[in-house]
């Protein structure tokens, strides 16, 4: 086994200093965030600490294996990660009503963080190779699984991961060659089958924040407290922000979940405008500098990979702030590198180590 790790490093160190320099920046922003979020609680911080230092040697570490060892056991992962979440909606730690975690001992593990991971790099390998554009038994088939694992989270019950989850396997499934009018169709069906999905697939507290996204002002004190807080934060934020740990809607406890759906509203209202768009510049110099390299991948499994993860990334960041300002319901997504919670924290790092592995590995030239 150590001789295994060790030959990792035969040819060199894989890395990408652009990626890892703006990761690490970000994730300490994170806990500069987080300690004023989490009224100055220093067990907080440093827990989260250690979360970014384990996170960033993970990322190191899966960034050294060559692509074709995760296309070579992306099945196996795959099922692992099935299974654990199979055991965590059997046996998990259930909090509010949801059994999301497993508790082992050192660490709480939410399961459905790993199989938002692990499915896209399994459907990459298997829609690789495929010709294009997809047949429909490949396109059935995909959809299928993905549909099943969505559902598997959804009732754990996990609203935001699953759609995380689903859209993570349709970007794949997108990339790898999809036809614009089996698209087109699907996006019909989908529409006409929404009332079946409302009256079947959501839970009352899922359709009650639906209807206070149309109307937060309906029950300002009750479903749409989170919401209007989320709002009255960020605005009061202005240009330049009320000052670190000057926020009176967090520090004052009227804005609920502080430290991992709604932080960026106190960063809105701590450091305004202007803190926003630098937070914003780094996500973005993240995803633009993701899509290069996927550009210039080695081969169209790698392609797929940094394409679907990306997107993954560019997905998570988008909800979290939609449901903070109020443009979809709050599903309960955290900020990437930014909110509390070790699970999401370190699903994204493998992310990141993963799209390094696929792009800094380059194929030697044929003679």
């Amino acid at each position: 086994m150590i001789r295994k790790f060790l030959n990792l490093f035969r040819n060199g160190v894989y890395f990408d200093q652009y990626l890892f320099i703006s990761i690490t920046l970000l994730s300490l922003m994170g806990l500069v965030f987080l300690f004023s979020a989490s009224q100055g609680n220093i067990e907080t911080t440093i827990k989260q600490s250690f979360f970014v230092l384990f996170g960033l040697i993970l990322m190191f570490a899966v960034s050294q294996p060559d692509p074709d060892f995760y296309k070579n056991n992306s099945l196996l992962f795959f099922l692992i990660s099935v299974l654990l979440v199979v055991i965590t909606l059997l046996t998990g730690k259930e909090i509010n009503g949801a059994k999301r975690w497993l508790d082992l001992g050192f660490f709480t593990l939410q399961t459905s963080e790993i199989i938002k991971i692990t499915l896209p790099v399994f459907l990459a390998s298997y829609l690789f190779d495929k010709s294009l554009p997809i047949n429909l038994f490949n396109t059935f088939t995909t959809l299928v699984l993905i549909l099943l694992i969505v559902n598997l989270v959804r009732i754990q019950p996990d609203l935001g991961t699953s759609l995380v989850i689903l859209i993570a396997g349709l970007y794949i499934l997108f990339l790898a060659g999809l036809s614009w009018r089996f698209i087109g169709i699907s996006s019909g069906i989908f529409i006409l089958s929404l009332p079946f999905i409302w009256n079947n697939f959501l839970e009352p507290f899922q359709r009650q924040r639906i209807l206070t996204l149309l109307d937060p002002n309906a029950d300002p004190f009750g479903s749409g407290w989170n919401i209007t807080q989320s709002k009255i934060a960020i605005g009061s934020g202005g240009l330049q922000g009320k000052g670190y740990q000057m926020g009176s809607q967090a520090h004052l406890d009227f804005l609920p979940e502080t430290e991992t759906d709604f932080i960026f509203s106190v960063i809105a209202e701590e450091f305004g405008f202007i803190g926003v768009c630098i937070l914003l510049s780094i996500f973005l110099f993240i995803l633009l500098r993701c899509l290069y390299l996927a550009f210039d991948a080695r081969d169209r499994f790698c392609r797929l990979t940094i394409g679907g993860l990306s997107l993954l990334f560019l997905s998570t960041v988008f909800i979290n702030l939609s449901m903070v300002v109020g443009i979809i319901p709050v599903v309960g997504m955290p900020l990437p590198f930014i909110s509390k919670g070790g699970s999401s924290l370190l699903s994204f790092y493998i992310a990141f180590g993963i799209i390094i592995s696929m792009a800094t590995h380059k194929k030697l030239m044929q003679k």
